[in-house]
């Protein structure tokens, strides 16, 4: 059963940041793009010793902005930083509809 998650809504413009930890330092490398798919899938793995000799890995797809289709392993050293903001144009609706609330009551109790 996949995991279903609102960070990793298609349309999502996100940055990612993934760590390779060394003796040395850590080596980091980040990406932008577009996600066009999150999906948990099976992969082949000869030492993990699991069912059907399986390891399941978190796996983002993202258009990156030349065009080019990139698919990114996720693991504990990634880092997902949204760069799109929420949408502004249900907040706004919503506050009109309680100024329009607020509007209705006051008048009911100005006509008393």
């Amino acid at each position: 059963m996949a995991l279903e998650t609102s960070l990793y809504q298609p349309g999502r413009r996100v940055k990612i940041i993934q760590q390779v930890p060394r003796q040395e330092g850590a080596w980091s490398q980040s990406v932008e793009g577009v996600i066009t798919r999150y999906q948990q899938a099976k992969t082949g793995s000869w030492f993990a010793h699991a069912k059907d000799d399986k390891l399941w890995l978190d796996r983002l797809e993202l258009r990156l902005d030349d065009g080019e289709l990139t698919t990114l392993n996720l693991d504990q050293y990634t880092r997902i930083e949204i760069l799109d903001p929420p949408d502004v144009e249900d907040a706004s609706d919503s506050d009109e509809e309680s100024d329009e609330d607020e509007s209705e009551s006051a008048d009911e109790s100005n006509s008393d």
